[in-house]
């Protein structure tokens, strides 16, 4: 996980603010982006057809000296991946390929290894931009700005300067659905090889051009002029990316830099071609196929949601350092892009696009926000028993802090989410129809929250207490503490020297394979606290999770607080960089 960090100054500024109604947009996102610490939002608004606001908030970097445009350019991250399929889908209407057939019919610099996997089914087109491959290699970090690049081919094969695994077919093509950016950079060398032309280059004849997104471009690295107009890219801790981007050789995954209003224009051309107005790419058919789920709420290179009338398209992206989110209504005319220049796990996005939603009243659009809650007073000091840390999902925990009359859920440090009160162990989103409820255990002291929405309820075991409320204590283990810290410095390093440290799970050894920026530096563990989990059904990266240990964490950067996840055995299969 990355470091969460933040200003204590914004952190209290903005934790108690009172919920507000989005009747004036643009103070809406000033808000949110403050509330968040987050640079610069730019954003495309779509009505009727048309782009009717494009806007742009805050600064290229959080010096806050430069003002972002409508013309300031932010990486796409996956979005890169919808534009990418449209070009593809456009070599499939001129003949150079077929949705169906083997790719290593047409591949020629390299081929997808043939296992026991594709004995019976082939990797096809359909199923590089549907994510129904069985290839591997989830996304890609990119890399840093003077550091060598690797071919197509050595990503593709996972040799150095490649920072990730080898794409290869795991499952039988076509049984299930995983998530594929490797599978995108194998559609890349495919269109490479049959056009005979630069990925960039073909794109921005076929698609770019065509459709207006004169500010876009694949081009990586970025050529002088086009890097003189760009955003900073800010990690989780609003630190600056080193370099300000990351390099992106898998263009077809993550390599668009681009704008809200050029991809608004992509969403357009879209809305358009599917009714039938011959002013895009593809033709009415191939993009109706465009829009047809093939699996899992996937097309062919967007994701669908909803159906009928009410039916949208879209896609996120994320990049080191940029978060964008596209999405837009395939027969209403209506849609929004929102870019900025900061990764963020917050809602603060889906916020904005609701209110987004609510201003222009998309079409079959459900209003997430509940009926404003009717809230009991609460002890401020009996909000304290609530806060600690919890896992909502696998890989994914949920912390709430008390604010002065209700809870407030920290993402990446930051204020998120308002509960208020409804009984003394109830709370109740402010902005979402999401309830949550505390269960304490025999000693009085809470063991879970139990978290209910629309599509049901789960339950959410705790992790552990806020750290800074806890003080060091004798280590009760030092060798197991030192074992700790030689696996989280292999965890930072990646590569060979993860590979052969002892005590890691097989999941962390693949999912770290590249290397962790928080770590960097790792200099001493310091012994908190330990929570026993046996048999909360907590799981880090397909391994289950015995015991969390909290450390304070010194690194060449400061000081923080570590959460290592063990296993029964005693492997590392997971780490939380936090400040609380």
């Amino acid at each position: 996980m990355r470091p969460l960090h933040h200003s204590a100054l914004l952190f209290f500024l903005f934790l108690f603010i009172p919920p507000v109604q989005a009747d004036d947009l643009d103070e809406f996102i000033r808000q949110q982006l403050r509330k968040r610490n987050i640079p610069g939002l730019s954003l495309a608004i779509i009505q009727d057809g048309k782009i009717v606001k494009a806007k742009a908030y805050g600064f290229t970097d959080k010096s806050g000296t430069t003002p972002l445009t409508t013309a300031t350019l932010f990486q796409a991250g996956s979005i890169s991946k919808s534009v990418a399929a449209m070009g593809a889908l456009h070599l499939v209407e001129a003949g150079h390929l077929s949705l169906d057939e083997d790719v290593n019919t047409k591949l020629r610099s390299w081929k997808v290894p043939n296992n026991e996997f594709t004995r019976d089914k082939k990797v096809t087109l359909r199923g590089l931009l549907s994510h129904t491959t069985g290839l591997t290699v989830h996304g890609f970090p990119g890399y840093e700005a003077g550091s060598p690049l690797p071919t197509l081919v050595q990503i593709l094969d996972g040799t150095p300067p490649a920072n990730t695994a080898p794409v290869r077919v795991n499952f039988e093509p076509g049984t299930q659905w995983r998530y594929s950016g490797g599978g995108y950079t194998v559609m890349q060398l495919l269109m490479e090889d049959v056009t005979g032309r630069p990925f960039p280059a073909f794109m921005q004849e076929a698609v770019l051009e065509p459709l207006g997104m004169t500010g876009s471009t694949y081009a990586q690295p970025l050529p002088a002029d086009k890097a003189a107009i760009t955003a900073t890219g800010h990690l989780r801790d609003r630190q600056l990316v080193n370099g300000r981007w990351h390099i992106y050789p898998e263009m077809a995954a993550a390599g668009l830099w681009t704008t809200p209003t050029d991809l608004a224009r992509f969403a357009i051309s879209i809305q358009n071609s599917f009714a039938g107005k011959p002013v895009g790419v593809i033709t009415q058919q191939m993009t109706q196929q465009m829009l047809t789920d093939q699996k899992n709420n996937d097309g062919l290179g967007v994701f669908l949601e909803g159906e009928g009338a009410s039916m949208r398209f879209g896609h996120n992206g994320r990049d080191e350092g940029f978060d964008a989110l596209m999405t837009a209504g395939v027969e209403s005319g209506q849609g929004a892009v929102i870019m900025i220049n900061a990764n963020d796990n917050s809602r603060m996005l889906s916020r904005i696009q609701d209110a987004i939603a609510k201003e222009y009243h998309w079409a079959g659009y459900a209003d997430p926000a509940p009926a404003k809650p009717t809230a009991i007073r609460i002890n401020p000091s009996e909000l304290l028993a609530f806060e600690g840390r919890y896992e909502l999902f696998n890989n994914q925990m949920i912390t709430f802090v008390a604010g002065k009359d209700r809870l407030v859920t920290l993402s990446d440090g930051f204020p998120d989410e308002e509960f208020v009160p409804e009984t003394p162990t109830q709370f109740v989103s402010t902005d979402r129809n999401v309830q949550v409820t505390f269960i304490p255990g025999e000693k009085g002291e809470m063991r879970e929250v139990i978290w209910k929405n629309g599509r049901g309820e789960r339950k959410a075991p705790r992790i552990g207490p806020l750290l800074h409320t806890l003080k060091p204590g004798a280590d009760p283990d030092p060798a197991r503490t030192r074992q700790i810290e030689t696996a989280l410095k292999a965890i930072s390093q990646g590569g060979t020297t993860l590979e052969k440290t002892s005590g890691i799970t097989p999941g962390a050894r693949k999912d770290f394979a590249g290397g962790t920026r928080e770590l960097t530096g790792l200099k001493s563990l310091t012994y908190i606290h330990a929570e026993n989990t046996t048999g909360r059904g907590i799981e880090r990266h397909q391994s289950p999770v015995d015991q969390v240990i909290a450390y304070k964490l010194q690194t060449g950067t400061g000081q923080r607080y570590a959460i290592v996840h063990l296993t029964p055995d005693g492997q590392v299969t997971d780490y939380d960089v936090v400040d609380k």
